[in-house]
C-alpha cells in the first residue's frame, strides 16, 4: 500500500510556482494578483482564507483580503464582485463559501466573470469543462487529477466510482477523468489523464457496496465519516478520501480530530494506493487554486 502524499507533492508544485514567480520577477514583469472575498466570521472559513493567502506568500503571489460583514445585502456583494471582474490589477479572485443565507450562492458566483473564476465554479468554466474546452478547473478536482498523473496512475479504461454527486467536487472530477486526454493540464502528461469509464453514486444509490466493489479507482466525497468500508473495496484499488471530518475525540489535545469519508484502518491494506485525512487531498485543493491563479494571469497578460 502506497499513501498518496498531498503534502509532499502539493510542496513540489509549490516550488515549481516559485521558480516561474521568480522568472517572472527577474524579466521585470509583476507578479500574479489574487483577490478573497469572506463575508462573515465563520471560523472555518477564516481559517481556509488564512491559509490560501499564506499559500499566495509562499510562491510569491500578492494576495488582496476582502472583508465584508454578514449582513451584507446581495446587491453589495454583487457590485463588490463585478468591482473585482473590472479590476485589472486582480487576475483571478474567488468568493469563500459558505455565505450568509440570505444570499444565493448560485447567483453570486455566476456574477463572477469566467475568466478570472479560480475557483472553476462559474456555469461557463464548468460547462466549457464538460465540453472538453480550455476551461479553469475546480480546485479540489484538479487537485485529485494531479495527484493521480504526479503518481502515474491510469484512468484510461478504467472503472472510476466517484461517491457524491456535488457541484463542487463529484460532477466536476467525473467529467474530468472521463474525458479524452486532449483536456490536459499544464505540465502534466496527457497519456495519463481521463477516457476512464465512470460511475457516479450518491445517497439514493442502491447496492452502493457491490458498485464500489467493480471499481478500479474510488473517489469519496460525501461527507459521511467512514462511509467507505473494507466490504466495499477489491484488493488493488485506489482510493481517494475527499471527506474531511470533525468527530469528537476526549483523548485529543484539541478534543476533537479529523477523519475522512473512509474507514482507513480497514481499507487501506486492501489498497494500492490511497490518500491520507488529512494530508491527502487537501493541500492539493489549495495548490490547485495556485495554479489557476497563475493560469488566468497568463490569460489576463497575454
Amino acid at each position: 500500500m502506497t499513501l498518496l502524499d498531498g503534502k509532499q507533492i502539493a510542496a513540489t508544485i509549490r516550488a515549481e510556482l516559485r521558480a516561474e514567480i521568480d522568472a517572472l520577477r527577474q524579466a521585470g514583469r509583476r507578479v500574479p494578483r489574487l483577490g478573497i472575498v469572506i463575508v462573515g466570521h465563520n471560523p472555518a472559513s477564516e481559517t481556509y482564507v488564512a491559509n490560501k493567502i499564506k499559500a499566495c506568500q509562499e510562491v510569491g503571489f500578492e494576495a488582496e483580503r476582502i472583508a465584508l460583514e454578514a449582513d451584507i445585502s446581495e446587491a453589495d456583494l454583487l457590485r463588490e464582485v463585478h468591482r473585482l471582474n473590472a479590476d485589472p490589477a486582480i487576475d483571478g479572485f474567488i468568493v469563500q463559501l459558505p455565505l450568509p443565507a440570505h444570499i444565493c450562492e448560485s447567483t453570486i458566483l455566476s456574477a463572477i466573470d469566467y475568466r478570472k473564476d479560480v475557483d472553476g465554479l462559474t456555469p461557463e468554466n464548468v460547462g466549457r469543462t464538460v465540453q472538453g474546452l480550455p476551461s479553469i478547473v475546480s480546485a479540489t478536482p484538479r487537485g485529485i487529477r494531479e495527484l493521480l498523473a504526479r503518481y502515474n496512475i491510469l484512468t484510461a479504461g478504467r472503472h472510476v466510482v466517484v461517491i457524491g454527486r456535488s457541484n463542487i467536487v463529484g460532477k466536476p472530477v467525473a467529467m474530468l477523468l472521463m474525458q479524452r486526454p486532449y483536456l490536459s493540464l499544464p505540465g502534466m502528461s496527457a497519456s495519463s489523464l481521463g477516457d476512464a469509464t465512470v460511475t457516479i453514486c450518491h445517497s439514493k444509490t442502491q447496492d452502493l457496496p457491490a458498485i464500489c466493489r467493480t471499481a478500479d479507482i474510488i473517489i469519496v466525497a460525501a461527507g459521511s465519516p467512514g462511509l467507505l468500508t473494507a466490504e466495499m473495496v477489491r484488493p488493488g484499488t485506489t482510493v481517494i478520501d475527499v471527506g474531511i471530518n470533525r468527530i469528537d475525540d476526549p483523548a485529543s489535545p484539541r478534543g476533537y480530530r479529523l477523519v475522512g469519508d473512509v474507514d482507513f484502518p480497514a481499507v487501506s491494506p486492501l489498497c494500492n494506493y490511497i490518500t491520507p485525512v488529512p494530508g491527502g487531498v487537501g493541500p492539493m485543493t489549495i495548490v490547485s487554486l495556485l495554479q489557476n491563479t497563475l493560469q488566468a494571469y497568463h490569460e489576463h497578460t497575454r
